[in-house]
This record gives C-alpha cells, sequence and structure tokens, in this order.
C-alpha cells in the first residue's frame, strides 16, 4: 500500500510539471490563437482539475496493482504506453472530431498524454516491482 501511495505522489508531482510544460510554453501560443473556445483562468475550477487528475492517477495504479501479474519496468512502462496511447488519442483527435480546435493542440494533447502515461509507467514500474523471486509470479485477484 505504501508503495502505491508513494508511487501515486511521484505520478501527480511528474505530470504536475509535464502539464506546466506542456499548456505553458509548448502550447501557450495554440491556446492563445483559439482563446474563444476555452474559459478564462479565473473560472477555470482547481479543485475539479485536481480531482479529476487524482482518480486518473489512482485508477493507473490499481489497473498496475491488480492486474499485472509480474510486475517490472518494462511491465510498467508498457501499461503506460498503452494508457498514454488511450488517452491520448481520446483527448487529442477524440476532441479535435467535435471541436473547431487547432490541430497543434489535438497533436499535442496526444503527445502529452503519450508523455505523461509512458512517466507514470515507468513510476510504477520502478517503485512497485514484484517481490517474488525471478520467474516466480504473484498471484493476481
Amino acid at each position: 500500500m505504501k508503495r502505491a501511495l508513494g508511487a501515486a505522489v511521484a505520478i501527480f508531482a511528474a505530470w504536475a510539471v509535464i502539464d506546466a510544460v506542456l499548456h505553458g510554453p509548448l502550447l501557450g501560443p495554440a491556446y492563445a490563437a483559439s482563446a474563444g473556445l476555452w474559459r478564462p483562468l479565473d473560472q477555470m475550477s482547481t479543485p475539479l482539475i485536481v480531482f479529476v487528475t487524482v482518480v486518473l492517477i489512482a485508477c493507473f495504479v490499481l489497473i498496475y496493482q491488480l492486474l499485472v501479474a509480474k510486475k517490472s519496468l518494462s511491465a510498467g512502462i508498457l501499461l503506460g504506453v498503452l494508457y498514454g496511447l488511450t488517452t491520448g488519442i481520446a483527448s487529442g483527435f477524440g476532441t479535435y472530431i467535435h471541436m473547431p480546435l487547432p490541430l497543434t493542440l489535438a497533436w499535442g494533447w496526444f503527445l502529452g498524454g503519450l508523455v505523461k502515461g509512458a512517466t507514470a509507467g515507468a513510476i510504477v514500474g520502478a517503485m512497485m516491482k514484484s517481490d517474488a523471486p525471478t520467474g516466480t509470479a504473484p498471484e493476481t485477484v
């Protein structure tokens, strides 16, 4: 439990840094060019942003903890890349399908999701390795 909580906190911190860079200097000009699509910063709910992020991280850590039998760095990264592809495609190009947002944002959100997923995977893989000896996997739920 302590390793899972520690991994979740580490993912939260890593994602905060990635989001600051992604949505600031990298995608800031694209947001500014499409300002009519977005709420003003003072209307965005920070508690809701934190809540959504915590739920995403909790689900990711629980998927790894409960469904990955042989926990390793490579297993974590693989799960993270798949998770990142899923969330990146959904948020980036899924939103692009329905909204007139710049293609730059769709690509940015897709690649950002991929980077965040791989980062989360590396963190859980490094922090939540199997305690079982090599060649044996712990039982799964």
